[in-house]
């Protein structure tokens, strides 16, 4: 049965990739043209993103399967002749169940191993041909919270190409993180090897907490940060494994950024991870439990239910990013849900 399961697995995971590929190339190909780039970079684009597409369709199909493999056994009385023989729809379940947890074991790593790079490939072609821009940069960077080994910066804008921070705040704190200086500027300039405040302030603190003000019109500042710092190119969380971006995640609470949207993906990465076990569960009984229909209505039913999983999934994800969920919850969220509803469905049918 597992071998059936993993034909049939092949069959539907190569029509959705071929089909997604075909989707993205319609939408993405006016692109290519339009910035005059090569075809081979074009074609090169789209190779790197199977891996990624592959992890995405890996759920949809194994649904898919396992609701056809089932459906058609119903139908030639297969089902039927296996109980007779004493053998409950559970223990004819156990195989293909495991088989989908192998599945699950396998998408976990193809996505910390291959998928991350092929990402970070297709990612940097997109940029670099299409949009033109040096992937070593940022564009537009604004509102940046930047918490250093003895200060926190606030950059209301940071140009990449002219390397200027426009009205910074620097706050300089001591060993008991109390304030020492505050230094506010009209713009910060990158000169080589320092910054160069221009037109700002400075408050320092003297006896008795009184802070005095000083005004200049240039002040050398010494940072250990340079603008690579703030020229970081942000990864997606698809460029990055799991411990990548667990690392990310904790780097940028410690820099002072929210890290609520990446503990969500974080945590999204395992739940996503267990979703071809998941579907399975629930296909199965979505298989046998159809008394009308046949193969045909099993897999709408299938691909319905995939719609109603990316909803709540959708949903939850948004609701995670914007604090209303805790991050573990919201990414966890349709996986459990669907998780509770395989079981649900397999105790009915076992009854």
């Amino acid at each position: 049965m597992c071998k059936e399961f993993f034909k049939l697995l092949v069959l539907c995971q190569s029509f959705f990739v071929f089909l997604y590929l075909i989707i993205d190339f319609t939408q993405k190909v006016d692109n290519f043209m339009e910035a005059n780039a090569s075809s081979y970079a074009m074609w090169l684009f789209f190779i790197y993103k199977i891996p990624l597409i592959a992890i995405q369709m890996a759920p949809v199909a194994a649904l898919i399967s396992v609701i056809v493999l089932f459906s058609l056994m119903k139908k030639n009385n297969e089902i039927t002749a296996l109980k007779a023989s004493g053998i409950s729809v559970f223990s004819l379940s156990l195989p293909v169940l495991f088989a989908s947890m192998v599945l699950s074991i396998a998408v976990f790593l193809f996505s910390e191993l291959a998928v991350p790079y092929a990402c970070t490939k297709s990612n940097d072609i997109w940029q670099s041909e299409v949009k033109k821009r040096d992937q070593k940069r940022f564009y537009n960077r604004s509102n940046i919270w930047y918490r250093g080994t003895d200060a926190i910066y606030w950059i209301k804008h940071f140009d990449g190409e002219q390397m200027v921070m426009e009205t910074p705040s620097f706050y300089f704190f001591d060993d008991s993180f109390h304030l020492t200086k505050r230094v506010d500027a009209r713009r910060t300039v990158w000169t080589g090897d320092r910054w160069k405040a221009e037109e700002g302030i400075i408050l320092k603190t003297g006896d008795g907490n009184i802070f005095t003000l000083e005004r200049f019109k240039e002040l050398d500042l010494t940072l250990p940060e340079d603008p690579e710092t703030f020229l970081r190119t942000v990864k997606s969380p698809e460029e990055m494994s799991y411990w990548e971006l667990k690392r990310y995640a904790e780097k940028t609470a410690t820099e002072g950024y929210d890290k609520t949207r990446y503990l969500v993906d974080l945590n999204g990465k395992l739940a996503f991870s267990l979703l071809s076990f998941v579907m399975v569960l629930v296909g199965i009984p979505a298989a046998l439990g159809l008394k009308k229909g046949g193969v045909p209505l099993a897999v709408s039913l299938g691909i319905a239910a995939c719609f109603v999983y990316y909803l709540i999934h959708g949903l939850a994800r948004s609701l995670g990013f914007a604090g209303v969920l805790p991050p573990v919850f919201s990414a966890w969220l349709s996986s459990l849900a669907f998780l509770f509803l395989g079981i649900y469905l397999m105790m009915r049918l076992e009854t």
